[in-house]
């Protein structure tokens, strides 16, 4: 099993469609708990763990988006050879993209789709929270409440604070190397969604995601802000699941029939 998936997780399915989930800055794996149970048994749920949070937080992290792709990419190629699709959240979107725009790149199997929330597309200027512009731990910390990325059982907890704020502040830093993602598309279908309180991206920033597709584009604005996801779980997961249930059919997988069903 590759350092980027949990052990111990749902077994793979050769019919079955994975969706590949990757983290907003500061998140991890943890982030789409209990989505599987949400989503179905016609959905495998792959939470992809970066290193340096959670169970590999002794792991140095990445600062740079580029290596990071080329590791997940290397890392995680047997798993991408089946039908899936990717997901990502905020820095998981960028790295969800440049992780389908590298494989396109060099020829490898592409996702069925990319799907895409709470991040402006790369050609556009990053919001000040990026790039660890904000230099100050207390400025910081206000930035991220302001946004909803900061649980209060958090903010009332220093030490997991002090332990989070190193995390986050790499991870804005492969949200500022978002242009190393060139302005060339890909032909996988882009979906994208919104939150239309959302303080830190515009619903018109993200929909020029379209620009990155030769193939069709579809955005879907929700209510709550940057973590509409988080806020409006059922909601978002409601909307996430419709947009999958058209390419479970391209990937071929069939439902086996309910134990006891009466037989034709």
């Amino acid at each position: 099993m590759t350092r980027y998936l949990r052990r111990g997780g749902v077994a793979a399915d050769g019919g079955r469609l994975r969706l590949f989930c990757f983290p907003y800055a500061g998140g991890g794996a943890s982030a789409y708990a209990g989505w599987q149970r949400r989503l179905g048994a016609t959905v495998e749920v792959q939470p992809v763990q970066l290193p340096g949070r959670e169970g590999r937080m002794a792991e140095p992290r990445f600062t740079d988006l580029r290596a990071l792709v080329a590791d997940i990419d290397e890392q995680l190629g047997p798993a991408l050879e089946g039908p899936h699709v990717l997901y990502g959240h905020s820095m998981g979107a960028l790295i969800a993209f440049a992780l389908a725009q590298r494989r396109h790149q060099r020829g490898a199997p592409l996702p069925l789709a990319v799907m895409l929330s709470a991040h402006r597309a790369p050609h556009l200027p990053p919001p000040r929270l990026i790039g660890g512009l904000v230099s100050d731990d207390d400025d910081l910390v206000r930035g991220l409440s302001q946004l909803g990325g900061l649980p209060k059982p958090l903010l009332e907890r220093p030490e997991w604070l002090a332990a989070l704020l190193p995390v986050v502040r790499g991870d804005l830093m492969i949200c500022a190397s978002s242009g190393q993602v060139e302005r060339t598309p890909v032909p996988v279908p882009i979906h994208t969604f919104a939150g239309v309180d959302d303080r830190l991206v515009t619903v018109r920033e993200i929909r020029e995601w379209a620009s990155y597709t030769t193939r069709e584009s579809e955005n879907r604005v929700l209510p709550g802000g940057h973590f509409f996801v988080r806020e409006q779980e059922a909601v978002f997961l409601e909307h996430l699941s419709g947009v999958l249930r058209g390419y479970e059919d391209i990937s071929g997988f069939q439902q086996l029939d309910l134990v006891g069903a009466p037989a034709e």
